[in-house]
């Protein structure tokens, strides 16, 4: 299994070089040569196995040998034993035909824990062998960065740096980042918003003496394994529901485009998908580049689902590179693009190819507190803002002929104050984060600058500038 460059000009890589560079050196991003393919039989037999062999069994063919057989089935076992609920990721009815993906009952309460509890134990079972040691960084909107250090935290080979827009993520989210004591994971507080976090650490990357100097590595959505171990849930929702008998659409809420290029992935393998849906809240340049053709920055405004206010989708650049039929160069142009311009337009023929496989839906601030309060009525379920946009895109796109699937991406008690402003009922944390709030929190404020930033690693990391 070979990995390349959404630009097309950077190395060739193996599965667990890929994993350990997230980045490629030209800028781009690392997609499989080509999709494995799980037949019929390979899909119907995921019914009534549990969560940890069906993800055994989606992510085996993407490796590559990276892992010998048992040992990624113990990999996949620690991920996974610690989260909250037996299947893992339980689906819940809220309608005829509706149902909502619970991916919320991992260490953060965040869907990121599907990802980043694997990719966890990847890197130190490949780091381990090798002897080597890293320096992570990573950006995140909220819940990227809490799942990154609950997953890294207190490892001998790894340094942690998360970067997250000081002010703009929730209390829950960030005391998640900067309550662990661990002496290897480093919580800093940008002057800025997400996009500019996310153009710190891709600038870092790019800075390829810094980079090496460092050793770095990269656990954003990015980072092919993150998307990998996503997919995997999109094949137990399906096959709960009747797949591969039986064609399923889902809805995902969405900014960063990593969570539901994840279900591009399971249909390309084989996967009855129907329609991917993205849903927007305000934030929402994913929903007009679909429905205009045009990718162009407007600015991120502050809402009650911080997660997803974001203006560059890292992962979009995926999607693009193959509704572009895999041209690195017409890809790369239109990234160049975005950086000098604010933006680009999506050619006919790419436009046409993404409408084929996504459809979308924006949601506003008062339309999210709304399906927050009527979920609660109709149902007793209780959404995170996130997932309430998910929820309200979802209804427009109801059909008799596929069930929908509505990603639950978060646990309503990360976002306490929304959803007691929507509902009068503040959601309590579960047991085990019941004293997150007493916690003593260690954090660094730094400016939204390039220069600043990397001192602040190299130092942490033992280097001299």
């Amino acid at each position: 299994m070979r990995y390349i460059s959404t630009r097309g000009d950077a190395p060739v890589l193996g599965f667990e070089e890929a994993m350990l560079t997230g980045l490629a050196r030209d800028g781009g991003l690392y997609v499989p040569e080509d999709i494995p393919q799980l037949s019929e039989a390979e899909i119907a037999d995921l019914a009534g196995r549990s969560y940890e062999e069906a993800a055994f069994r989606v992510m085996w063919p993407f490796l590559g040998g990276a892992f010998g057989e048992d040992q990624f089935r113990e990999l996949i076992a620690n991920a996974y034993g610690g989260f909250g609920h037996a299947a893992r990721a339980p689906l819940v009815q809220l309608g005829p035909g509706h149902f909502l993906l619970e991916l919320f009952h991992g260490p953060t309460l965040a869907f990121k824990d599907f990802a980043m509890q694997i990719i966890g134990q990847m890197f130190e079972a490949a780091l381990s062998r090798s002897g080597s040691r890293v320096t992570i960084v990573g950006a995140t909107s909220g819940d990227t960065g809490s799942a990154a250090i609950e997953a890294f935290r207190g490892l001998d080979a790894v340094d942690v740096f998360i970067l997250y827009p000081h002010g703009r993520i929730s209390e829950v989210q960030r005391r998640q980042m900067t309550t662990p004591s661990e002496a290897n994971v480093h919580a800093l507080a940008v002057d800025g918003d997400f996009d500019d976090c996310q153009a710190l650490v891709k600038a870092m990357f790019n800075d390829f003496a810094f980079r090496d100097a460092v050793a770095l590595a990269g656990v954003n959505s990015i980072n092919w394994g993150r998307v990998l171990a996503q997919v995997v849930y999109y094949f137990t929702a399906a096959v709960s529901l009747g797949a591969p008998g039986r064609v399923v659409d889902f809805t995902v809420p969405t900014g960063n485009f990593g969570d539901i290029f994840a279900g591009y992935i399971a249909k390309r393998m084989g996967l009855p998908v129907g329609r991917l849906i993205v849903a927007t809240n305000r934030n929402d340049i994913l929903h007009r580049t679909l429905q205009n053709g045009a990718y162009v920055k407007e600015g991120v405004h502050p809402t009650i689902s911080p997660s997803m206010d974001i203006q560059v989708s890292s992962n979009f650049e995926r999607a693009l590179f193959d509704a572009y039929g895999r041209d690195g160069r017409a890809v790369a142009q239109q990234m160049e693009a975005l950086v000098a311009e604010g933006g680009f337009e999506v050619s006919q023929g790419a436009i046409g190819v993404l409408r084929e496989h996504y459809a979308s839906g924006r949601v506003s601030e008062e339309e999210t507190s709304a399906q927050i309060a009527l979920s609660l009525e109709t149902t007793g379920e209780l959404l995170c803002p996130h997932s309430a946009v998910g929820v309200a895109v979802a209804e427009r796109y109801l059909r008799r002929e596929a069930p929908m699937v509505t990603l639950a991406t978060a646990h309503p008690a990360k976002f306490p104050d929304a959803v007691e402003a929507a509902t009068g009922v503040r959601p309590p944390l579960p047991a085990r984060m019941a004293d997150l709030y007493e916690r003593e929190e260690r954090v660094t404020r730094v400016a939204n600058d390039l220069q600043a930033v990397e001192e602040i690693v190299r130092d942490r990391v033992g280097l001299v500038a």
